[in-house]
């Protein structure tokens, strides 16, 4: 009944996504003072936990379980109710449908994960884990129903190959709503305390970003093979791009540069991976390592406490790469998926960009909303006298003795 080949082949793009998370908890526990370490990374680990509950609770349920309104799914399938390990997944028909569960799980766990490293130093645990669950409620689980469970973004002819507006556009710029709430940290320039625990998360990430696209074609096939090679062409040249102009205006190499650069080319390159060609997949890893470089400009000058560049990388990363997927996207690579402005689909082109919008949009005002009433129940920020040793304060352990 199933194809072992997949199977398997899912089953390791799961691991590789899962493996995301903890990356993202050592590129953000790098990036934040050796006193913040612990905070800020058990942010992004207890979303293993916290969302994997939510997930077999409501959460696959309300994703791909019917449909309300085009909008939200329904419960039909909560607590996994109904799920035999013999069913397969009927859009392809040749997996259990419990490991494309188990798949779309992992990217339910890291997509409110990203947005911790804007407010990195600012928030109580407490209300984070409020936030948490509540974000993936009204944020996270909509937006994955109408675009990949059937919902009217989906049906209406959006495309998202890996999540460019699922996850990168909803998180970064649900990360710059919660910067203009909680404020600006009492100490800005504070350092990075450990730029190779920065490298290893960020070679975690680029690693596990291959079962991200790749493994979103949910089969091996040659779309398969171009997505897995499209990302890691992006990232290289994002990388390169970023690593140039930091060169050019610092005028030295800046190792930190590079890893920023290929987590924009990674994050620009996920809606589009199984939808254009590999020069394409070049020149969009040229054009993230320079809008989001620009982007992270715009941040310093506007004065926006953005601590870890979520919304300059993964915002404005995943905004681009859907405008970049309406304008270069063809048939020739993916007859399933469309032709993007460059070859004649004008209206797929204006459908991302309306799509993006909505995205950028819902996700800003529902999660500036979201923290204001959180904030009326328990405090979300944390005092300024505590923001330089949240590790000690929040939680009673440090990473370095």
């Amino acid at each position: 009944m199933f194809n072992t080949g997949n199977t398997a082949f899912m089953l390791l793009a799961t691991s590789l996504v899962m493996l995301m998370t903890p990356g993202l908890a050592f590129f953000y526990g790098g990036l934040v003072g050796r006193k913040n370490t612990l905070s800020i990374m058990m942010q992004s680990f207890v979303s293993l936990g916290v969302t994997t509950i939510m997930w077999f609770a409501v959460g696959y349920s309300l994703s791909f379980s019917g449909d309300v309104w085009g909008i939200i799914g329904n419960l039909n399938h909560a607590f996994l109710h109904g799920i035999k390990v013999t069913d397969v997944f009927s859009v392809n028909d040749n997996i259990p449908i419990i490991v494309f569960i188990a798949y779309q799980m992992m990217f339910a766990i890291i997509t409110p994960a990203l947005i911790t490293g804007a407010f990195a130093d600012r928030v109580k645990f407490k209300a984070y884990l409020v936030f948490l669950v509540f974000w993936q409620l009204l944020v996270y689980y909509p937006f994955t129903h109408m675009v990949w469970g059937g919902g009217f973004l989906q049906n209406w002819g959006v495309l998202d190959f890996a999540g460019g507006i699922v996850v990168h556009t909803t998180a970064g710029f649900a990360a710059l709503a919660s910067v203009l709430y909680v404020g600006k940290r009492k100490n800005r320039k504070m350092e990075p305390h450990s730029i190779p625990l920065v490298a290893l998360g960020t070679a975690l990430l680029w690693f596990g970003w291959y079962g991200f696209n790749a493994g979103s074609e949910l089969k091996v096939d040659e779309i398969t093979s171009i997505a897995f090679l499209n990302t890691d062409i992006a990232a290289s040249f994002a990388s390169i791009t970023w690593l140039i102009i930091d060169w050019k205006r610092a005028r030295k190499p800046k190792f930190l540069g590079f890893l920023t650069g290929a987590v924009a080319g990674l994050a620009t390159i996920t809606p589009a991976a199984g939808f254009v060609t590999l020069p394409v997949a070049a020149l969009i890893g040229i054009l993230a390592g320079i809008v989001c470089y620009l982007a992270v400009e715009v941040k310093v000058k506007r004065d926006w406490d953005d601590a870890l560049d979520v919304w300059g990388v993964h915002g404005m990363g995943g905004f681009m790469g859907v405008i970049f997927l309406g304008l270069f996207a063809t048939k020739s690579v993916n007859p399933n998926g469309a032709n993007g402005l460059f070859y004649g689909g004008a209206g797929f082109f204006m459908k991302e960009i309306i799509a993006a919008v909505f995205a950028a949009v819902y996700a800003f005002v529902f999660t500036y909303i979201m923290l204001i009433i959180i904030n009326k129940f328990t405090p979300v920020t944390v005092k300024k006298q505590e923001q330089e040793h949240l590790d000690e304060s929040l939680h009673g352990e440090d990473a370095y003795i």
